[in-house]
């Protein structure tokens, strides 16, 4: 009996020591967990959701009109493109707090990494240039026209090349990553927005916004070999703008936002055939599929908030609210 008596008092101390360290104020959340960043281009912060739970646990204050948001190829850290800021905001995953700036040139947009880690391409929107920076410190090392309003950029899977989009052009620039030399311009759809490159390298998905479609280049000879019009039930063909684009690990499945449409397209990309729409919030924009390629993650940026949608169904499971304005998301497992 007073053994029994001694147990029940130690898993009383034990259940309220652990639920004291708990509540403990300034203790950060397990890093283990995985978390998603969603950015915020009116609150200038970055809305951190338990990937698990599908709750909101926080929020991480940046630089001004956060937009792309990409994590480096080492994994350790995220930079931040901050339009306002003309700054990248770089942030410590192991921590989740704010270590520098990076600066990337006026009104950045969108950016992608060399292989190595050591370059940043970023698109010059006001400027209609490629820069080519030193990612530790911003230093330029080379600028490269382009046409109007350059939008998306990709490095491919070599890294040998990186493709920019110029929305005015309604071109895609192709460029040696080691000269800067711009070797071919691609005409696609009207106001070519984002890129995907399915996993063997062959194909480049990218999503033209006002002309409600996907041009697919064949990264062999950087033709356009197929153009997939986009269409909804119900729904205007101008209504239709697609920005974010994703491929599946396997190379079997793409998906893609269409903006005002307030779906996202479930693509089959041997067919080239829109298999599913999945209604989400309000102007889906970018998205990202998570490392089990189970849910799709949304930002709806007229909604302010983020659909998860699960794969399997093709439903959406959950609408979490997040900042004003969201623009990207990344999520880190």
């Amino acid at each position: 009996m007073r053994l029994e008596l001694r147990h029940t008092r130690l898993r009383r101390l034990l259940a309220t020591w652990m639920a004291a360290l708990a509540a403990a104020p300034g203790l950060a959340p397990a890093q283990g967990a995985g978390v998603a960043y969603v950015s915020s281009e009116k609150d200038h912060t970055l809305t951190l959701i338990d990937l698990k739970t599908l709750a909101v646990t926080g929020t991480l204050a940046t630089c001004k009109r956060p937009r792309h948001l990409q994590v480096t190829p080492d994994g350790k850290r995220m930079l931040v493109a901050c339009a306002e800021s003309n700054a990248a905001d770089v942030v410590d995953l192991a921590t989740r707090k704010s270590v520098g700036r990076v600066p990337l040139g006026d009104d950045p947009e969108a950016f992608d990494f060399s292989a190595d880690g050591k370059t940043l391409y970023v698109s010059a929107e006001d400027d209609g240039e490629l820069l080519m920076l030193d990612a530790a410190t911003g230093k330029k090392l080379k600028a490269v026209k382009v046409g109007k309003e350059p939008e998306g950029v990709k490095t491919s899977l070599d890294g040998k090349l990186v493709y920019v989009s110029s929305e005015v052009a309604s071109l895609v620039h192709v460029i040696e990553t080691t000269s800067g030399k711009l070797l071919k311009n691609i005409a696609v759809g009207k106001r070519p927005r984002r890129f995907a490159i399915t996993p063997d390298g062959a194909q480049l998905w990218v999503t033209n916004e006002l002309g409600a479609s996907v041009s697919i280049i064949s990264t062999r000879d950087h033709s356009v070999v197929d153009t997939i019009q986009l269409s909804l039930k119900g729904a205007r063909p101008e209504d239709i703008t697609p920005v974010g684009v994703t491929i599946s690990r396997d190379g079997k499945r793409a998906y893609v936002a269409m903006g005002r449409a307030n779906h996202v397209a479930f693509i089959d990309v041997a067919s080239r055939k829109v298999t599913d729409t999945v209604l989400v919030g309000k102007r889906a924009w970018n998205l990202a599929l998570n490392q089990a390629q189970t849910q799709l993650w949304v930002v709806n940026g007229l909604s302010d908030d983020l659909t998860v949608i699960d794969l399997a169904s093709a439903k959406a499971l959950k609408s979490v609210p997040v900042g004003r304005v969201p623009y990207g998301v990344v999520l880190v497992e």
